[in-house]
């Protein structure tokens, strides 16, 4: 571990107990055992620190739970569109899941209302999303999954509504009435598959299988 992941860690286990906003950077400094200005050789504010620890988070938690780079043909092959979709959102929800990952994000959580930069951080991890599943629909278009006419209101369909069952749940976390993201017996939540199964058929995936 290089000093810049230290700072990060340091950081985020600061976070999770002072949130964002109740960090400062000689905290972090003295957590990490140097001295503050020495903190400034590695980031130039707080505001770059937790914006670098965001895409630091991200990359490793997508980094653990991929196997390797995007294959649309593999992951496409011999699955109906409810399968191909229940992966997708799989995977994406084992990376906010991942442990430091979903730290974080519950810090941003109860911060994003009253913190800018925090509502930022979400606005850009949203848009994210909304880039994946777009350019997820336009491959199923491709290997005519689904109508190409659809591609783009489907697209933002699906990532509007994961997204607001994901905040839903995070917010239960948030307020400590869930330990963990996925219910018992599946690391993806019961209102999620029931609308991936739904969206499914609406749009057509039998058809197009």
């Amino acid at each position: 571990m290089n000093r810049k992941e230290e700072i990060i860690y340091a950081t985020l286990e600061l976070a999770s107990v002072n949130g964002i906003k109740g960090v400062t950077m000689a905290q972090i400094a003295d957590k990490v055992g140097i001295k503050a200005p020495s903190l400034y050789n590695h980031f130039r504010s707080k505001e770059e620190l937790i914006r670098e620890m965001y895409v630091f988070l991200r990359e490793k938690a997508q980094k653990n739970n991929l196997e390797g780079p995007l294959d649309y043909t593999k992951m496409f092959e011999k699955k109906s569109l409810e399968e191909i979709l229940l992966s997708s959102v799989s995977s994406y929800i084992g990376m906010i899941s991942n442990k430091n990952m979903l730290q974080f994000l519950k810090t941003l959580y109860s911060e994003r209302s009253t913190d800018p930069m925090a509502a930022g951080i979400m606005v850009e991890e949203t848009e994210r999303m909304l880039a994946q599943s777009r350019d997820l629909f336009y491959a199923l278009a491709v290997h005519e999954k689904i109508n190409k006419t659809n591609a783009d209101m489907a697209a933002m369909t699906y990532a509007l509504t994961i997204h607001s069952i994901i905040d839903y749940r995070m917010d239960k976390i948030t307020a400590g009435e869930l330990k963990e993201f996925g219910d018992e017996n599946s690391p993806v939540p019961g209102k999620i598959t029931d609308f991936i199964k739904w969206f499914s058929n609406m749009i057509g995936g039998n058809n197009y299988e």
